[in-house]
């Protein structure tokens, strides 16, 4: 397993993998009928936007994982609003129907309203989203790709980056701890955290 730069080649396998991760760290087949959205917002925009701040693990078999980041939540967010979503938007879909479970039908809100930026991407502006297969896991890659972009960071003067995990994804809160992360607020859902590389 290897750790690289992403490529736009990346992103079926990327939005896969989001798909595959993206209920609290488990497959969301069961609850997201689309197997794009999760991707259209999670994924796709960071190695679209800049593939410089995106690594991808892989082996053998294809990709296995990612680490997508921005260094800048709120010049993120502008691009995400005039350039990614308007074309997203038009493709999904707000009309209820039987199929959508609740965390679909929250996706798809999720979708069509204004990107949100926490106050605090003031004082970590830079955040990310990572996930990995489970054949990529156990492996200390989630280290090493942070680690990668805790340097890469450093050297672009970003002082700090953050992210929401769920409450209930006990595992990831865990991993955040051993990677030196500390809670900086907690919502209804979700506990943000936050670092400085």
């Amino acid at each position: 397993m290897i750790l690289r730069h992403a490529h736009l080649s990346d992103l079926p396998e990327v939005y896969e993998i989001c798909h595959r991760t993206g209920h609290a760290g488990q497959d969301a087949s069961a609850v997201v009928t689309d197997r794009t959205l999760l991707g259209h917002y999670f994924a796709g925009p960071y190695l679209v936007h800049a593939p410089q701040w995106c690594w991808i693990a892989c082996d053998e078999r294809g990709v296995a994982g990612y680490l997508v980041t921005t260094p800048n939540s709120r010049e993120f967010a502008d691009w995400m609003e005039s350039d990614w979503l308007p074309a997203v938007r038009q493709k999904v879909s707000l009309e209820p129907f039987d199929a959508a479970s609740p965390f679909e039908t929250w996706l798809r809100n999720l979708i069509h309203l204004p990107v949100p930026v926490p106050d605090l991407a003031d004082d970590y502006p830079g955040h990310f989203h990572i996930d990995f297969l489970p054949r990529a896991q156990g492996q200390g890659l989630g280290h090493q790709a942070l680690a990668l972009f805790a340097d890469q960071a450093r050297t672009a003067g970003v002082k700090g980056f953050h992210l929401g995990v769920g409450v209930d994804n006990l595992r990831a809160q865990r991993f955040y701890a051993k990677e030196g992360f500390r809670v900086l607020r907690e919502e209804p859902g979700v506990i943000y955290l936050g670092n400085r590389p």
